[in-house]
């Protein structure tokens, strides 16, 4: 059975546990299915959908999303942890690996219009039961390159995707959060 959200919600974290971020700095919002979302077209190459859809947790039974707003900084972060039926992430997860070794660039459709972005897989922590993390660079016309990083980790029933981006640079989300994460789902999965 699933995590559900109440669990979920439980498990991200609290105001006070991110010394990296400012004061009043994280939020946590319920992440709505298919239905609760803006709706966009499929980006142009059909391998990097599962990418996309993957990473925000699609196809999920539960899905919720934590901001990080970092000290510092003025670029947010976020959480995405999706809690999936018995075996459902590990098949998720195999897709995402696939699509991965088959994405390179697409361009899509997002709230700040068309896009056109370069992906680049680099190397994963070694953190949970799989991970992978790759980059997406989306030029922009006058700032410089719109950088993202995706740190997406399997830990049993649940995926928890970590972003973190930069323009005009590169930022990473912080490893140690990730491990803090990802060992409360392992530990509340193990129960």
């Amino acid at each position: 059975m699933p995590l559900t959200k109440a669990q979920l919600r439980a498990l991200t974290f609290k105001e006070g546990e991110v010394s990296q971020v400012r004061e009043g700095g994280i939020a946590l919002q319920d992440f709505d299915t298919k239905s609760g979302r803006p709706s966009f077209p499929p980006v142009s190459d059909p391998s990097c959908n599962a990418m996309v859809d993957i990473r925000i947790g699609e196809n999920a039974s539960v899905v919720v999303s934590q901001l990080f707003d970092w000290e510092g900084d003025i670029y947010a972060g976020s959480s995405i942890i999706a809690s999936y039926e018995q075996g459902e992430a590990r098949k998720a997860f195999a897709e995402l690996e696939q699509a991965l070794g088959a994405c390179h660039s697409y361009s899509g459709e997002h709230l700040a219009g068309k896009f056109k972005a370069a992906v680049k897989v680099g190397k994963a922590l070694n953190v949970g039961d799989e991970a992978v993390r790759f980059r997406e660079i989306i030029p922009t016309k006058d700032l410089g390159d719109r950088d993202e990083q995706f740190t997406v980790v399997r830990s049993g029933n649940v995926i928890v995707a970590f972003q973190r981006m930069n323009i005009g640079g590169s930022s990473s989300f912080p490893d140690d959060l990730i491990n803090k994460q990802v060992e409360r789902l392992r530990e509340a999965q193990r129960k």
